[in-house]
């Protein structure tokens, strides 16, 4: 039969390992049950009786709920949850680009590059690219833009 100490060594090593893991990819909340497993095999080192009691799981339990929610608490400040950043069309109006693609009138297939996006645009008049522009409206994803002064 398999004494408590080496089931309480097993879980050690595997904590460790788990935790390994946990530490070349963030994330994955493999830190719980790492951290569980490591504690308890601390306890079944110190106390091989309470190990093989029935008062394990109750110990795993108690150890687990505390982790878990330190640990989410511990992402949230690592990297709180932020609401996804897109762009409005409506935000675009007044904003400069740089015409990729020439831009004709009556036409959407002209390109023009806005911070880091490009869209579709159309104009008054033919522009070339290279030139600088600014929107006067937008409209779906597109948007209409004239030269800049």
């Amino acid at each position: 039969m398999v004494d408590a100490s080496s089931i309480a060594l097993s879980f050690m090593v595997l904590g460790v390992i788990l935790l390994i893991v946990e530490a070349s990819s963030p994330g994955a909340f493999i830190v719980i049950p790492g951290t569980v497993l490591l504690i308890l095999g601390a306890i079944g080192l110190l106390y091989p009786d309470i190990f093989l009691s029935w008062y394990a799981p109750l110990i795993a339990l108690v150890i687990m709920l505390p982790t878990t929610v330190l640990t989410i608490r511990f992402y949230q400040k690592l990297a709180p949850p932020e609401p996804p950043e897109t762009t409005v069309n409506a935000s675009l109006i007044g904003r400069e680009g740089l015409v990729t693609s020439t831009i004709m009138p009556g036409s959407i297939r002209g390109k023009v590059r806005i911070s880091n996006d490009t869209w579709s645009a159309t104009s008054s008049e033919e522009i070339e690219v290279g030139a600088k522009v600014r929107v006067v409206s937008s409209e779906g994803v597109h948007v209409k833009v004239e030269r800049s002064q």
